[in-house]
């Protein structure tokens, strides 16, 4: 309908150039139509490319100056040109960092009681979990690739049996004195040993679920101290 209305702009605007009786007649008749068309659809859209939906969004899209972009909130990790980059920390400042991150493991009932009294089949669960999220937490550089390979001075992970729901509470701790913050260690520490307890505990259940990982708390660094508002 749209190419209807346009042919017939381009014979309006074109009715002079011929001087037949047929030629007029058939301009006639196409007017006609188009106004038809346009009681229907209202009037024609304005020719050429300024008029078309594309470009507006041109123009709007143009309409972001590089100050707002900017001032924009940026990911470190991304370069200019959208390609993955790993940060260059060597102006910062090294102070003191330490970051607490926690996660949640649902054994259910079953599982629960079998931890509590200490007889899965592949020992010890809470221990074993313990070891696994402080070496985790070591070699986090290696397992998310982007990340500094930095000196730890202190990881902690604790595990604790939470009767109300059937859990195991998981909380870790990783510190250090150097140029970048020690948030993804702390995540690592509690992720590595909450999938160890699964691991310990899947041929009684494979209903376990771990949950919740997130950072609880940062401090050092040129953001300073951070904690999470509950």
């Amino acid at each position: 309908m749209l190419l209807l209305r346009r042919l017939g702009a381009v014979f309006r605007s074109s009715r002079r150039l011929y001087s037949s009786n047929g030629d007029h007649d058939l301009a006639n008749t196409i007017a006609e139509f188009n106004k038809e068309m346009e009681s229907v659809f209202g009037d024609l859209p304005p020719s050429g490319i300024s008029g078309s939906s594309h470009n507006r969004f041109t123009v709007e899209k143009s309409a972001i100056t590089p100050q707002e972009c900017e001032n924009a909130v940026s990911l470190t990790h991304v370069g200019r040109a959208g390609e993955a980059q790993m940060v260059d920390v060597s102006p910062k400042e090294s102070t003191k960092r330490i970051a607490i991150a926690s996660c949640n493991v649902i054994l259910g009932k079953k599982v629960f009681d079998l931890v509590l009294a200490n007889q899965m089949a592949k020992g010890d669960v809470l221990s074993v979990a313990k070891i696994a999220g402080i070496s985790g937490a070591k070699h986090t550089s290696t397992l998310i690739p982007l990340c500094h390979n930095i000196t730890l001075s202190h990881v902690r992970v604790d595990l604790h049996l939470n009767p109300k729901n059937y859990s195991v509470d998981i909380e870790g701790e990783a510190a250090s004195t150097g140029k970048t913050g020690v948030e993804m260690e702390a995540m690592t520490a509690v992720t590595i040993a909450g999938l160890t307890v699964y691991d310990m505990c899947k041929a009684a259940s494979k209903d376990i679920q771990i949950t919740n990982v997130r950072l609880e708390s940062k401090t050092g660094g040129k953001s300073g101290q951070w904690s999470r508002e509950e």
